[in-house]
């Protein structure tokens, strides 16, 4: 599995989000940032960031992803 094809699945699974990749595509880390994670705890916004890539973790595809999953003013700040 490629950087392109996980960023693809968690930009399609976390309504606005840009995401940013790093590392390779079995083990690699990412930056989500969306208006959606507004008001959610940390484990919430975590949750939905992994459903977006649930069967692929399930399947062996993707070994490891490490998230930071952050709103806009969040970045900002």
């Amino acid at each position: 599995m490629t950087l392109d094809e996980i960023q693809a699945k968690l930009e399609a699974g976390v309504e606005g989000s840009t995401v940013t990749m790093e590392g390779d595509g079995c083990n690699c880390s990412t930056l989500v940032v969306s208006e959606v994670f507004e008001g959610m705890g940390l484990l919430a916004r975590q949750k939905m960031v992994l459903a977006a890539v649930r069967a692929d973790i399930d399947s062996g595809e993707l070994h490891a992803l490490s998230i930071k999953a952050r709103t806009p003013a969040e970045i900002a700040s």
